[in-house]
């Protein structure tokens, strides 16, 4: 087995303080790191595709991935982070979350499971911002991102939370065209990994704030399929998926980000999981979520607890 260096100690997460740390580095072999890479490796080279994956313990700051510095586009996963940002501002005072909004014919768009049956009627942003998370509705997505700011304003959200790499520039549906050289509305698992751990389990929002958007990500249907099949009977997990294919080109993009929670005392893990596959049909396949799910049945491992030797140190 090859044994590399990537496996690290990037920073702790206070679950009470919520605040990514520095910590040291230890320049030493960790097999379970190497085994765990090359079973994302193998998983990648089995399923025609390119594989970007990063699992985070927030306890310890440990991580492991491949491809994780790589761009990847959101798809419908930024939706998470967007719900987050209403409940912050209304937290802080900025915004009213029970404020009712009304749209119109001019504001559908492709898939609108919530926003389509109220239409005459309105919601509250808080409404809009669940049905955003949980039915993944794009035009609920696209008001709620005019009344926070429009793509700016979550980009901005990003770079308050530590996070400088995430970025959204278009609106839905054109924010999911992103083939593999764009550098607009794309991230990387690292850099999503620890900003869910951030909004999950840091200070990114109060507890009552927390705990609802945390409620909504287990409620969440899109991703049974995915990350969380993998997961063993008995965990707790919550995601955010997206889906996407290119307008132009044979590619299409299956993602799950989100966190895992053993029952046995585990530390809570967070992923993120972007899958680029090459397929000529111009619809989602069950074998894209495969993909996914092989990654989540890796989770249970990387979360047991170390045999206590140093980790091998990789800063972002």
């Amino acid at each position: 087995m090859i044994i590399d260096r990537r496996f690290f100690l990037g920073g702790t997460l206070a679950l009470g303080a919520g605040a990514l740390g520095a910590a040291a580095c230890v320049p030493r072999d960790q097999p379970r790191a190497g085994r765990l890479e090359a079973e994302l490796r193998r998983i990648e080279s089995e399923a025609d595709g390119t594989l970007g994956v990063e699992l985070f313990d927030t306890a310890t700051g440990l991580a492991v991935g491949i491809n994780e510095t790589r761009r990847f586009g959101h798809a419908s996963s930024f939706k998470l982070s967007l719900a987050a940002l209403l409940l912050e501002r209304h937290a802080a005072g900025a915004i009213n979350a029970d404020k009712q909004v009304r749209w119109s014919e001019a504001d559908m768009v492709h898939h609108a499971p919530f926003t389509r049956d109220r239409i005459g009627t309105g919601a509250t942003l808080r409404e809009l911002a669940r049905a955003t998370q949980i039915t993944s509705d794009n035009p609920a997505a696209n008001i709620l991102m005019r009344e926070l700011g429009g793509p700016a304003g979550l980009t901005a959200f990003w770079r308050s939370i530590g996070d400088n790499i995430s970025r959204v520039d278009r609106i839905e549906p054109e924010m999911n065209n992103v083939p593999t050289s764009e550098f607009r509305d794309t991230t990387t698992p690292a850099a999503m990994a620890r900003t869910v751990a951030k909004i999950v389990y840091g200070d990114v929002l109060p507890p009552a704030e927390r705990a609802e958007l945390k409620g909504w990500m287990v409620e969440t249907q899109t991703g049974r399929n995915r990350v969380r099949a993998g997961l063993p009977e008995g965990w707790l997990a919550g995601d955010k998926t997206g889906t996407s294919g290119l307008i132009a080109g044979a590619e299409y993009n299956y993602i799950d980000i989100g966190f895992a929670e053993g029952p046995k005392g585990e530390a809570p893990i967070t992923f993120a999981c972007y899958f680029r596959a090459r397929q000529d049909a111009d619809e989602m396949l069950p074998r894209g979520e495969a993909v996914l799910a092989q990654v989540g049945r890796l989770i249970k491992e990387f979360a047991e607890p170390d045999t206590g030797l140093p980790v091998v140190g990789k800063i972002y």
